[in-house]
C-alpha cells in the first residue's frame, strides 16, 4: 500500500497521495504556518523510496529514515513530542489499516492505495470484492465506527519497549487506544516467568 499520513487539526485535503512529495511538504508547511525546512518527514528506509526521499530533500525538509515499523511511523505524525510531521512511502496493507485505526483514536489523516505486484494479488483482491484497484482509501474507509487499537512490543522500537526477562519476571509494554473517547493508555506489566495462566486449559 502507498501511504501518506499527517497528524490531527488540519482540513481534509492538505496533503494528497497523488501529489508530488515536494508539493505535499509545501502544502503542509503552509497549513502549519512554517517554512518547508521546519517540516520533518518519516520514511521507511527502502530502495523503492529513493524518488520520494529526493523530492522531499529538494524542499529542505528534514527526513527521519526508519528501518521498520511503519505503523509507529504513521502514529508519530500525531504525537507532538516526536517532531514528525508527515509519513510518506509504501508498506504493508494490513499495517496501513492498523495505522488508520490508531489515527482514528488520536487524530490524524491517512490516505492509502493498494499496490498489486502480480495477477495473483489482483485475483485475491477480486475474491475479496475489491473491484476498483486504483481506489484511494481515506482514514474512515480503512477504520470506521468505534475503533480500538492495541499493540504490545515484541522487540524494542520507537513506540514500545519489547519483551524483556529481568530475574524471574518477564516485562511487557502495551498501548491501548479508543476512538470514541480518544483515550490512550500505556500499560507496563510484569509477569512471573514460567507461571501458567489460570484461564488457560
Amino acid at each position: 500500500m502507498d501511504k501518506i499520513a499527517i497528524g490531527g487539526g488540519y482540513e481534509d485535503g492538505v496533503v494528497d497521495l497523488d501529489a508530488d512529495p515536494a508539493d505535499n511538504i509545501m502544502s503542509l508547511a503552509k497549513a502549519k504556518g512554517v517554512k518547508p525546512h521546519d517540516i520533518s518527514a518519516c520514511i521507511l528506509d527502502r530502495p523503492r523510496h529513493e524518488k520520494i526521499i529526493a523530492s522531499v530533500r529538494k524542499t529542505g525538509a528534514s527526513i527521519r529514515l526508519i528501518s521498520d515499523g511503519d505503523i509507529a511511523g504513521v502514529i508519530h505524525c500525531a504525537e507532538p513530542t516526536t517532531g514528525i510531521d508527515i509519513y510518506l512511502g509504501q508498506g504493508g496493507a494490513p499495517e496501513g489499516v492498523l495505522a488508520a485505526a490508531a489515527l482514528r483514536c488520536i487524530g490524524g489523516q491517512i490516505q492509502g492505495r493498494l499496490v498489486f505486484r502480480n495477477d495473483d494479488e489482483r485475483s485475491r483482491a477480486a475474491r475479496w470484492g475489491i473491484t476498483d484497484l486504483n481506489r484511494k482509501y481515506k482514514t474512515q474507509d480503512m477504520a470506521s465506527g468505534d475503533v480500538m487499537f492495541a499493540a504490545t512490543g515484541v522487540t524494542d522500537g520507537s513506540m514500545l519497549e519489547g519483551i524483556h526477562r529481568v530475574g524471574g519476571f518477564i516485562s511487557s509494554h502495551t498501548v491501548v487506544m479508543r476512538s470514541a473517547t480518544q483515550t490512550v493508555r500505556w500499560i507496563k506489566a510484569r509477569h512471573v516467568a514460567g507461571r501458567k495462566d489460570p484461564m488457560e486449559n
